[in-house]
């Protein structure tokens, strides 16, 4: 699975993925993209899940004809994110092509995950 982190998403995350290829908007030179054509370019170079932490991303883009799932961490911050590896994963493992996926991201222990479906 290809994963690529948007500029929000904390680098240090990969580090936990290692089963699965990530790259970044910036290594891609796409960190300046808006948001439509970020998800363009992610689908032609073939990247399965977008991470965000952007969160108005699911209610900017019409996802019902895209081929990459999105999942939005509800926090960017490391620490937080950290803490909710489990539920990223999970999150992950579970995402759909035009589904986009939100994971609380909460310090301490929370299990919640919304899944917005087309």
């Amino acid at each position: 699975m290809r994963i690529l982190f948007d500029h929000n998403a904390p680098v240090p995350l990969r580090y936990s993925l290692l089963n699965y290829t990530v790259a970044t908007t910036a290594e891609r030179g796409w960190d300046r993209l808006s948001n439509g054509r970020l998800l363009d370019a992610a689908e032609e170079a073939g990247f399965d899940v977008l991470l965000t932490a952007d969160k108005g991303f699911q209610h900017q883009q019409n996802l019902a004809h895209r081929r990459i799932a999105i999942v939005i961490l509800s926090r960017g911050n490391w620490p937080d994110v950290k803490m909710n590896i489990p539920k990223i994963l999970n999150a992950i493992n579970a995402a759909r092509g035009g589904a986009c996926t939100l994971v609380e991201c909460l310090t301490g222990v929370g299990t919640f995950i919304k899944e917005d479906a087309p």
